[in-house]
């Protein structure tokens, strides 16, 4: 299938500078704010630093319910354990995806004392039948992430599915799409959505723009517009290497309450959750 009416920009992110953990520094690119307008998302956490200072305490234990947490690392080394018994190493290129589920209780730890830790965190909303599964765990190596090249692009297809290609991962209720994108200078990569999924691509090398004008510089991320009829996205790199990641997925259309790292649907969910990590009933 051709793509014939290709989303446009809808507006730009600049993200909230921000700490988390025990002092890691890192941008907010996708904060609760948006989380009606990208449902199924409900956070993109963007990190890059060369200063040991600003990542090295990383992240201590802590829990989460009720949604996935999916972390991608460009560059360093980060170790992961949690109250499930799973434990694991994220390097340069590779995936952890978790879900968290009915709770689950864990660390991601910096193992490198000094160097570049680079990458992202995405957090996915599971629908509400699935909030108190049984939590899972996988760590993907990077060599274990579907590539293909095509006309000065590289993808990297994490979930779901790139021409006919599929990814590492793939969700039935929220479809989630995640390509990390290599676009030589000028380059074009075109993407097919369905017009109902919400999507945004960010920025973190270069700079890209859309068919329809609205240029995206770098660590900014642009909101896809849901229009009528639409059936995708045609991107094309500025003069120099350009790298972004596109995100899309199919909403939930359901409640969101949050406090913190537990997302439910309501406030009694919330609260019985709070309670029961206080209890020890998430570990």
């Amino acid at each position: 299938m051709t793509l014939t009416q290709p989303r446009a920009g809808e507006r730009l992110v600049a993200g909230l500078a921000t700490s988390d953990g025990a002092g890691v520094k890192l941008t907010r690119v996708l904060t609760n704010t948006l989380q009606r307008r990208l449902d199924p998302f409900l956070m993109l956490d963007a990190f890059g630093s060369d200063q040991a200072d600003d990542y090295i305490a990383g992240f201590p234990d802590h829990p989460h319910r009720g949604f996935e947490t999916i972390s991608y690392m460009l560059e360093g080394r980060m170790r992961h354990r949690d109250s499930a018994g799973n434990e694991g190493l994220i390097e340069g290129g590779g995936v952890q995806w978790m879900t968290a589920g009915r709770g689950v209780i864990h660390s991601e730890l910096p193992e490198q004392q000094q160097g570049r830790m680079e990458g992202f965190q995405l957090w996915l909303n599971l629908p509400a039948k699935d909030k108190l599964r049984d939590p899972w765990y996988r760590d993907i190596a990077s060599a274990e992430i579907p590539e293909f090249e095509q006309d000065g692009v590289k993808v990297r297809v994490i979930a779901g599915e790139s021409h006919g290609v599929k990814g590492a991962v793939q969700r039935e209720h929220t479809e989630p799409l995640y390509l990390d994108l290599h676009l030589a200078p000028g380059a074009s990569f075109e993407q097919l959505l369905p017009e109902t999924h919400n999507a945004f691509v960010y920025v973190y090398r270069g700079a890209l723009r859309f068919e329809t004008g609205c240029t995206v510089p770098p660590q900014r991320m642009a909101i896809l517009a849901n229009t009528p009829g639409s059936d995708g996205v045609r991107l094309v790199a500025g003069d120099e290497p350009t790298r972004a990641i596109l995100i899309a997925g199919k909403p939930l259309n359901e409640p969101i309450a949050q406090y913190g790292p537990f997302v439910m649907n309501t406030q009694a969910e919330l609260m019985q959750a709070v309670r029961d990590f206080q209890t020890g009933k998430l570990a």
